[in-house]
């Protein structure tokens, strides 16, 4: 069974009260419509997000045994899903559910937060490590997850949330794939002054980063350059893939491709770490 407890939870902007399980409801109602369910961190907890929506979307396998635990991908969306309307980046892990689908690498429970246009604190939105830890620790309070068999990924603005949380944090997880990602909070002119920092902590994880060789948006420049990091500071499993006709668009090409799947994966935590 994915989920703990009964819950209320939200569905095509309505407010469903089910004297059920939620997560046996809503492991039918995925399979039947292939649609996202809504979740909304603890309001207890909402005090604490800083630049974070509330709401996260998630996506639960089609069929799963009961009490199995089951792999968590988590995608974070790119400077066009800023906002506090949740439906506005369904398109964009949609396409990496159904990846998961075709590959038949699953099953795998996907979850995709939201930044807020407007943050409660700072001038730009931005995805930050603290508010992201505490939808991880929310996520794992609440669903039958394989702690070993976390992983990241993400788009543009969501690349660089992947190199920014995977360097903070990359105890959660069991593979890193950054798409075509900054390595600044300032954009995609920016180098974070933590890139030695990042890079010690990402030496720990496997990385497959991928890029355009014609981005002129993010530059591949910045994707290899955390890389080289990464290698410079001992990361023995960190590779980067730069398609040479792609732009700023190469997410296209990734996330619909067996390869990214097949590796992503293939990559299991040691239990034994922290």
């Amino acid at each position: 069974m994915l989920a703990r407890s009964p819950r209320v939870f939200y569905q095509f902007g309505m407010k469903l009260v089910i004297p059920i399980l939620w997560g046996l409801f809503t492991v039918v109602a995925a399979g039947q419509s292939g649609e996202p369910v809504i979740r909304t961190i603890d309001p207890k907890v909402q005090p604490k997000l800083k630049s974070l929506n509330p709401e996260y979307l998630v996506f639960t396998p089609d069929k799963s045994p009961e009490d199995e635990r089951v792999p968590l991908l988590i995608y974070l969306h790119g400077a066009g899903g800023i906002g506090d309307n949740i439906g506005k980046i369904k398109g964009q892990p949609k396409r990496v559910w159904e990846g998961i689908k075709k590959f038949n690498v699953g099953p795998c429970l996907v979850v995709a937060p939201q930044c807020l246009k407007k943050p409660k604190e700072g001038p730009d939105a931005g995805w930050l490590p603290d508010d992201l830890n505490l939808l991880f620790e929310e996520v794992m309070k609440n669903f039958s997850i394989d702690r070993t068999r976390v992983y990241l990924t993400g788009n543009s603005m969501g690349g660089y949330g992947s190199w920014a949380w995977g360097g903070h944090s990359p105890q959660y997880f069991a593979a890193i794939a950054p798409v075509v990602g900054g390595i600044g909070p300032g954009g995609p002119k920016d180098v974070t002054s933590e890139l030695e920092k990042w890079a010690a902590n990402l030496a720990k994880v496997p990385v497959y980063a991928f890029a355009g060789a014609k981005d002129r948006v993010v530059p591949a420049e910045r994707s290899e350059r955390m890389i080289k990091a990464i290698r410079n500071a001992g990361g023995k499993d960190a590779k980067l893939k730069v398609y040479p006709g792609e732009g700023h668009g190469a997410g296209r090409v990734v996330f619909s491709s067996k390869e990214f799947y097949d590796w992503m994966f293939s990559k299991k935590r040691d239990s034994r770490k922290n």
